[in-house]
C-alpha cells in the first residue's frame, strides 16, 4: 500500500472508530510502563491502538468472552513497542487468540540424536510465522510490573519476523549498525547463557537463555517494563533497543520516579 493510501486509510480509522474515553483512561491507569507517557506519545499510542483494534481480529478461545476493556488491554501492550515505529510493522498477519489461561498447543521437537517427537506443552504465549499471536489473558490482563509480559514478548517476535524466523535480528533502521547489534546481542547472550548455566540468580528472566529470539524478546519485555535492569545489565543492548524502538524507557521512567533498584 503506498504512503498516501495508508495515510487516507489510517485517518479514516480514526475518524470512525475512535476509542470509548473511559474505558482508555482506564486502560492507560491499568499499567504501570505507560505513567510515564507524554500527552503527545499517549495521543500517539491512541492512534497506534484504533486502527490496530480495527485491523486485527481478536478472538477468545475455550470460552473466553472478550469485551471492550480487555481488548484494549491487549491492545495497548502491543502498541506500545510502536509507539515511535508506524503501525504497518504488523503488516502480514491478522488474529490474535487469547486463551483463559495457559494452554497445550501441540508441538514437535528434535533429540540430539535426530529423532522428532510430538507432544503437548504448557504455554503462556506464541507467536507464528504469518500466523497469530496466542496469549493468555491469564498472564497479560493484570500488571505484575515484574519485567515480565508475555503480551510484550510475543508481539516482539512478531517485528523479529519481519526478517523472517524469530533469531533475534529484526529488520534495522538506517543508520543502524548491523555489526554492532550482532555484537552487543551476541555477547549479551553468552554472557547470559553462561550465568544461567552457572545457577546464577538474574535480574532477566531466565527463559532468555533458550534461544538468541528468546532473548531478544525478553529483552524487549524488560526493555518496556523494568529498562533499568537492561541498562544495568546490558547497556550496549539497551542503547540497540533504545535505537530500534526509537524510545527511550530509563529516560521516560526517570522523568516519571518509576526507576527501581537493578
Amino acid at each position: 500500500m503506498n504512503f498516501s493510501l495508508r495515510r487516507w486509510r489510517r485517518a479514516r480509522i480514526l475518524r470512525r472508530a475512535p476509542l470509548d474515553d473511559t474505558t482508555w483512561r482506564q486502560t492507560l491507569a491499568r499499567y504501570r510502563f505507560l505513567i510515564g507517557l507524554s500527552n503527545t506519545e499517549r495521543e500517539r499510542l491512541r492512534e497506534l491502538v484504533t486502527v490496530f483494534l480495527h485491523d486485527k481480529q481478536i478472538h477468545g478461545a475455550a470460552g473466553l468472552e472478550l469485551d471492550e476493556p480487555m481488548r484494549m488491554a491487549l491492545a495497548v501492550q502491543a502498541c506500545i513497542l510502536l509507539l515511535y515505529l508506524s503501525d504497518d510493522w504488523y503488516d502480514g498477519w491478522v488474529e490474535v487468540i487469547v486463551y483463559p489461561d495457559e494452554f497445550m498447543p501441540e508441538v514437535e521437537w528434535e533429540d540430539e540424536f535426530g529423532v522428532v517427537h510430538v507432544g503437548r506443552e504448557i504455554r503462556s504465549g506464541e507467536a507464528w510465522l504469518r500466523g497469530p499471536v496466542i496469549l493468555s489473558w491469564a498472564d497479560i490482563g493484570e500488571d505484575f510490573a515484574d519485567g515480565v509480559n508475555v503480551a510484550i514478548h510475543e508481539f516482539a517476535h512478531k517485528l523479529d519476523m519481519l526478517n523472517g524466523a524469530a533469531d533475534g535480528y529484526p529488520p534495522l533502521h538506517a543508520g543502524m549498525d548491523r555489526t554492532v547489534w550482532m555484537t552487543a546481542f551476541s555477547r549479551g547472550y553468552e554472557d547470559f547463557c553462561h550465568s544461567v548455566d552457572a545457577g546464577v540468580r538474574t535480574t532477566i528472566d531466565p527463559y532468555a537463555a533458550e534461544s538468541a529470539g528468546e532473548f531478544f524478546a525478553v529483552l524487549s519485555e524488560a526493555f518496556i517494563e523494568r529498562p533499568e535492569i537492561v541498562r544495568a545489565s546490558y547497556p550496549a543492548i539497551y542503547e540497540q533497543l533504545r535505537q530500534f524502538y526509537r524510545q527511550d524507557p530509563y529516560a521516560r521512567h526517570a522523568a516519571a520516579g518509576l526507576l527501581e533498584r537493578a
